[in-house]
């Protein structure tokens, strides 16, 4: 039943982040940590978030910024390896607790990165992927952050959903490529990430429809909303 669960709850979170180009960490991540506990729901999410981003790239394949993508990497790949390193030595209630904290500060950290109209070059998103890898690989999901960040490079739509997925996915394959390496990937932690992966997927098809239709202010508000009930999910579990 768990397991259902989480795969009912993989296919709202990969629909909705299908159509704002992030997000699915947010509502998927405390659902793993109360079925499987913090320390296995990070390399999950880790697993699961690389078949959503996968999923992105290949349905927005044309729209890809490789250029962006590259200068975002270079940096964030490493760091990300970095962050999870650190990850893996801190207590879970620390973990629950610094994601709780992590998801409620990005609310006005999202707004106010949005009000700020700045115009980023490649060598800004590489500055900012060196922060944002460790944060990431720390954290599990740095998308309220980072989608300011390629909106103001000047990526508007597909191309804005195609090319943070495609910088995100070199991310989390550094994250994951850490995990495996110290033992924190077994084959059932990788399974249960193929599942869950496997429904943000599905999500992300069902989404490519509703991407034109949906006006900025509802996004803002989506998002607000999915940090705010996230956050509070993660300190309960994290307090209780």
């Amino acid at each position: 039943m768990e397991l259902l669960f989480v795969v009912a709850v993989g296919l709202v979170a990969g629909t909705i982040s299908g159509v704002v180009g992030f997000g699915s960490s947010i509502m998927l991540m405390p659902v793993l940590v109360i079925a499987f506990g913090p320390l296995h729901a990070v390399p999950i999410m880790a697993i699961a978030a690389i078949l959503a981003n996968v999923a992105r790239v290949v349905i927005w394949w044309r729209l890809v910024d490789w250029r962006a993508v590259a200068a975002y990497s270079v940096t964030g790949v490493p760091a990300a390896a970095l962050g999870a390193r650190t990850l893996i030595v801190l207590p879970p209630r620390l973990i629950d607790g610094a994601l709780g904290f992590f998801f409620l500060g990005m609310i006005p950290a999202r707004r106010w990165l949005a009000t700020r109209g700045l115009s980023l070059s490649p060598g800004h998103l590489m500055a900012i992927g060196a922060v944002v890898g460790f944060l990431t690989g720390i954290v599990v999901t740095t998308g309220p952050i980072t989608a300011p960040i390629f909106l103001s490079y000047g990526l508007v739509k597909g191309a804005f959903i195609a090319t943070e997925a495609a910088g995100s996915l070199a991310v989390y394959l550094s994250k994951a490529a850490v995990f495996r390496r110290f033992g924190y990937l077994p084959l059932p932690i990788i399974t249960l990430g193929l599942i869950a992966g496997t429904s943000l997927m599905t999500g992300a098809w069902v989404a490519k429809h509703f991407v034109a239709r949906l006006h900025p202010d509802r996004f803002r508000l989506l998002m607000d909303a999915l940090m705010l009930i996230s956050g509070l999910s993660m300190l309960f579990t994290a307090f209780r």
